[in-house]
C-alpha cells in the first residue's frame, strides 16, 4: 500500500459508546489485559486506536457466536 491511511483515535467516551461497560470496568479490564491498552497523550488523556476497538468487538462477537477456538488466541 503506497498511501498511508490515517488511524482514528477514540477517547474513553467513544470507546464506552461501542463497548457497553462502566468506566471502572473498562479500566479494570485494561489493567488485567482483557481490553486493549490505550495510548497516553498526556497525564490525563488516553486514547485508543479505532482498529484495536473494532478488533475487540469482532472478537467478542465471535465468542458470543461460539466461533472462538484456542488457535485464535495465538493469532
Amino acid at each position: 500500500m503506497s498511501e498511508k491511511q490515517k488511524e482514528s483515535l477514540l477517547r474513553i467516551s467513544d470507546v464506552l459508546e461501542r463497548i457497553p461497560v462502566s468506566k471502572s470496568t473498562w479500566w479494570a479490564g485494561v489493567k488485567h489485559g482483557i481490553y486493549p491498552a490505550g495510548l497516553k497523550l498526556g497525564a490525563r488523556c488516553t486514547v485508543w486506536r479505532e482498529s484495536d476497538i473494532d478488533d475487540l468487538i469482532d472478537g467478542l462477537k465471535r465468542i458470543a457466536m461460539g466461533e472462538y477456538s484456542e488457535g485464535d488466541a495465538n493469532e
